[in-house]
């Protein structure tokens, strides 16, 4: 099928009835000039909530669990009653409840067990998509626009890794060619639940926080579309945060690399995993904004013609810390270094920065806060023997520091541009705790005291003059 666009929604895209109407005009506007196909997150904050409800089974709070599940339909159902006419409300109240009930289940076997098995919380946090597609749908319906509701999980297969898979590239395009593929050539949009897949024998999975940019990507991929854009509530990809940078400017083109590893260090427009299914087949992205459809927003492409210095700079404050030293010489740091990888690995923590002393053989990394708990235990259980012996130093945990990330293509053989980024942080008496630089010399990664992280990034965007910079087009009011 040629030039299939497929178009990603955000939770704020589908917040409210109002936002859910936006959302189905620039659908059914792009239906009338090629084929599409839509996917669809939670409403935003609903995810929370669903989770929160999970962890109130969890520890045995049925009131909580009660009150959780009426604010979700109230939700919901108010939604649906702005959305529909009196006939079409009460078929889509129906699958409402049909929904929440589902989920409800689940919430009460949690309850009875006192856990919350991996699977089961994979299979019940799938609801919010499930809740916002319907409405979706419904909408688009209503409108004139065919459309049917598609669940991710029986699209999209996965590794069993619970709470965070991985697509298995195969078997997903084969089943999106086969259930999809007659949908878009009957005529039919079709409207996907964002951030869950299944594996292959039918277990539901989810693919992470923000996994719904990353469905979009996979599907885009399987499909062979033309384009991939994503709406969210920003104008695109900036120079730097505009609630820390007033001055920020939209870039108007970025490569796969520079969004990949902007999302990574905290740019919260993409998922981090969202690129990868598309640069082999080089399908553009853009990055567009659902409150302000008519902004041209960021194209994200395999490469550019001219890049130059420092393109944007982000940075990510809740973060850990976690230093390892070894108190004697008897110990290779390179082994220690590999094992403490593994065990990090092995626990799905992903390491944010790493920087290491080649003489004390003293090594230390990033960690995203919410998983420190997690990475310690990891660590602890797998230098146990090395701990217990004296031949590592106890491991220590700073929590107050955040992560700077200063990123560009063009920023490789640019003479002199570290110094000036270190010497502008400095005059404001920030001090740099830790550097980590990859030998592509895409990014810069500073560790800072996280009072004056904001400042930092302030000092850096304005150092590189970043909003000045060609393809870089100051926000309008």
């Amino acid at each position: 099928m040629r030039d299939l666009l497929v178009m990603k929604f955000g939770g704020t895209s589908v917040g409210s009835a109002e936002r859910i109407q936006s959302v189905c005009r620039i659908v059914a506007q792009q239906c009338q000039q090629r084929p599409v196909l839509v996917v669809i997150s939670a409403m935003a904050k609903v995810t929370d909530l669903l989770l929160e409800t999970l962890r109130r089974a969890e520890a045995g709070e049925e009131e909580d669990v009660r009150v959780n599940l009426s604010r979700l339909q109230e939700r919901h159902v108010s939604a649906c009653r702005q959305l529909f006419p009196e006939g079409k409300r009460a078929q889509v109240e129906q699958r409402i409840d049909e929904i929440l009930a589902d989920f409800h289940r689940i919430a009460q076997g949690i309850l009875m067990l006192g856990e919350r098995p991996p699977r089961s919380v994979d299979e019940a946090v799938a609801a919010g998509e499930r809740l916002s597609v319907l409405l979706v749908t419904a909408y688009l319906e209503l409108m004139g626009v065919p459309a049917a509701a598609v669940n991710g999980s029986d699209v999209i297969v996965t590794d069993a890794v619970f709470g965070n898979a991985t697509p298995l590239m195969a078997p997903t395009r084969e089943k999106a060619q086969a259930k999809l593929r007659p949908m878009l050539e009957a005529g039919l949009t079709p409207v996907v639940t964002g951030f869950n897949g299944a594996t292959q024998d039918g277990r539901p999975t989810t693919l992470g926080r923000g996994g719904s940019d990353f469905s979009a990507s996979i599907l885009a991929a399987a499909l062979d579309a033309s384009e991939l854009w994503i709406w969210t509530d920003v104008d695109g990809i900036m120079t730097a945060d505009p609630r820390i940078v007033p001055e920020a400017a939209v870039l108007e083109e970025v490569t796969y690399n520079e969004a990949a590893e902007l999302a990574y260090n905290g740019a919260k427009v993409l998922h981090p995993r969202t690129l990868a299914p598309l640069s082999e087949r080089q399908i553009p992205v853009w990055s567009k904004n659902s409150f302000a459809p008519e902004q041209p927003g960021t194209r994200i492409v395999p490469k550019i013609r001219t890049s130059s210095g420092a393109r944007a700079v982000t940075s990510m404050p809740n973060v850990a810390l976690i230093s390892i030293e070894p108190a004697s010489g008897v110990l290779s740091g390179a082994q220690i270094m590999g094992k403490a990888l593994e065990a990090l690995g092995r626990a799905n923590v992903e390491v944010l920065a790493l920087s290491s002393s080649s003489y004390r053989q003293a090594f230390c990394f990033l960690v995203r806060e919410s998983e420190l708990a997690a990475a310690m235990e990891a660590l602890e259980s797998s230098l146990l023997l090395e701990l217990e012996h004296g031949y590592l130093k106890p491991l220590e945990v700073d929590e107050n520091v955040g992560l700077l990330a200063v990123v560009g293509e063009g920023m490789r053989g640019t003479p002199g541009l570290a110094g000036r980024i270190f010497t502008a942080i400095s005059r404001e008496k920030i001090n740099i705790i830790a550097i980590a630089q990859g030998s592509s010399e895409l990014t810069i990664a500073i560790v800072v005291r996280r009072d004056g992280l904001e400042k930092a990034v302030r000092a850096v965007h304005a150092e590189c003059r970043m909003a000045e910079q060609p393809g870089a087009k100051r926000r309008t009011a």
